[in-house]
């Protein structure tokens, strides 16, 4: 069992950042690869960005490429999210998970390859 907790979210200004962590519990976090997925009122969950076990690998949606970057620091049992030149279409809930699925990041971009997600923490960009 892990146990995902997400902070770091709050309002911000158009063009403005924010970094967002995800703090593990349990199982041994360094095993699995994670990601980071968003949900607008009304819309269903999409990806936004994962990365491999090591952290040597790194996938991310077309949306947030080159404004976005994802870490993780596995002595800490910690990922990042680092997002920069934020949009107002960038607002939602963003939501951590962790994949014991062994695919490539590249792949693991739907939400039934989770095994375990946090609570979510609101990012809204105001324009």
């Amino acid at each position: 069992q892990v146990h995902l907790v997400e902070s770091g979210g709050g309002l911000v200004q158009t063009g403005g950042s924010l970094r967002l962590s995800c703090a593990a519990s349990g199982r041994s976090f360094s095993s699995y690869a994670m990601g980071w997925f968003r949900q607008a009122p009304g819309k269903e969950r999409e990806f936004v960005a994962a990365i491999s076990w090591r952290g040597s690998s790194t996938y991310y949606a077309d949306s947030v490429k080159g404004r976005f970057t994802i870490s993780r620091d596995n002595a800490k049992d910690t990922v990042y999210l680092q997002m920069n030149s934020l949009k107002p279409e960038d607002t939602a809930a963003y939501y951590c998970g962790a994949t014991l699925s062994g695919f490539t990041v590249s792949v693991v971009t739907s939400t039934l390859m989770y095994n375990y997600w946090g609570q979510g923490t609101q990012v809204t960009v105001s324009s």
